[in-house]
């Protein structure tokens, strides 16, 4: 019931920038609607798109995920693209720094 309350929790749904994940989470929501859940908003993570790329290569595999964002984008109201790190931002001061918190 929690879930269902939309004053409540924020369910937000989070998924890799590629057609398998993508499909997978999309089947998540689908469940979720059919129990009156429903997201407030997706994460896309890891994303070349996002990134500054200098190497060629590392452009066209961002041009070949653009078709799973883009599915995600039409199927949501809210969502955020974070972009692939050289290094993940893990713990708090540096998930803050990212955040522009700090």
């Amino acid at each position: 019931m929690r879930l269902q309350n939309p004053d409540k929790p924020k369910l937000i749904i989070v998924t890799l920038p590629e057609q398998t994940p993508v499909s997978e989470a999309k089947q998540l929501v689908s469940d979720l609607d059919r129990a009156d859940v429903h997201p407030w908003a997706w994460v896309i993570n890891n994303s070349l798109v996002a990134a500054k790329l200098k190497s060629s290569l590392l452009r066209h595999r961002a041009i070949a995920k653009h078709r799973a964002i883009e599915s995600v984008v039409e199927a949501s109201e809210r969502y955020a693209i974070i972009q692939t790190f050289p290094k993940e931002p893990i713990g708090v001061a540096k998930l803050e720094l990212f955040l522009g918190l700090k």
